[in-house]
């Protein structure tokens, strides 16, 4: 049996950005019926509730909880309040496809945030070259929708901004978990956070969005339920392997190419109003490419260092 002790992150880095990739097509079908703060809000707090049977026979004392509050309420803050609130406001804004493209810059703005607050994970010039290729793909995606054509087309470049920010906001989360190494087991802290944000964000749409009413087509609940569960299960997964002590953050995050290539795709299947064209592909080949780039040194390191057998 292989006992290297990243042998399982590959996997279950793939599947937590499986997972992820499918959000884009829930989002939009969601946001047909309910104000995005509102739709958030509520998927995130039934996130959180969906973890609570995974830790609460292993809960946390108190004591602990107290101690990692403030982690807890920031975490909820950039990981799920503004990542969110950002997201879904941009997915208002922008086809889901060409969310799915933007959103697959995170881990370059991941990488640059780690170079600076991460010590043991500094810029290279390999990670530069792939920084470059991920801001020229963005690039691509953001003038083939010709902005200057129409107001439309300026209402996309300013939600692929908010996607942008939204990215900062992510890439922050993960740092913070990554470096604190708290004394609370990763599913909890997860369910924790992401219900706090969940409730910060419908809090949030009581003021600014008419409220949910309980009679939506099946479509909107269908899609509720399944990227509350997928939240609940990709952000375990994800805190799960940041918490791991050989797993850089800027590595880790570069298996998020996989999110635009599949988020993509599942959009121009699922999505009737949406289909493929030659510039949102070559921003998005971009985008991959250079993720792909980043990654090549991780992976020779692990190959490398696995044992014979």
């Amino acid at each position: 049996m292989n006992d290297h002790p990243l042998s399982s992150t590959p996997l279950l880095a793939i599947v937590a950005c499986l997972l992820w990739s499918t959000a884009f097509v829930g989002v939009k079908i969601g946001l047909q019926y309910c104000g995005p703060l509102a739709f958030a809000g509520i998927r995130f707090m039934l996130s959180g509730l969906l973890l609570v049977p995974l830790w609460w026979s292993h809960r946390p004392r108190k004591a602990a909880v107290i101690n990692n509050a403030g982690l807890i309420l920031k975490l909820g803050f950039f990981q799920t309040f503004t990542l969110y609130g950002l997201f879904y406001f941009g997915m208002t804004l922008v086809p889901g496809a060409l969310a799915a493209m933007v959103i697959g810059a995170s881990p370059l703005v991941t990488a640059v945030l780690a170079h600076y607050c991460i010590p043991a994970d500094r810029m290279t010039s390999t990670k530069a070259i792939s920084l470059l290729l991920g801001l020229f793909g963005v690039t691509i995606l953001s003038f083939s929708r010709l902005p200057w054509a129409s107001a439309t087309g300026l209402l996309e470049l300013a939600g692929i901004g908010i996607l942008l920010l939204a990215n900062l906001a992510g890439a922050m989360g993960n740092i913070m978990v990554s470096r604190h190494r708290a004394d609370l087991e990763p599913v909890f802290l997860n369910s924790a956070q992401i219900f706090v944000g969940g409730l910060g964000l419908w809090l949030l749409s009581l003021p600014l969005e008419e409220p949910l009413s309980p009679f939506k087509p099946w479509p909107f609940w269908a899609s509720l339920a399944w990227l509350a569960f997928l939240s609940a299960a990709a952000f375990s997964i994800w805190f799960k392997l940041l918490r791991r002590p050989h797993v850089k953050v800027s590595e880790l995050n570069l298996w998020k190419f996989l999110i635009p290539v599949c988020g993509a795709l599942l959009s121009w299947l699922m999505l009737p109003e949406e289909s493929p064209s030659f510039w949102p592909l070559a921003g998005m080949g971009c985008i991959s490419l250079g993720i792909i780039i980043f990654n090549i040194p991780a992976w020779r390191s692990t190959n490398s260092d696995r044992p014979a057998h």
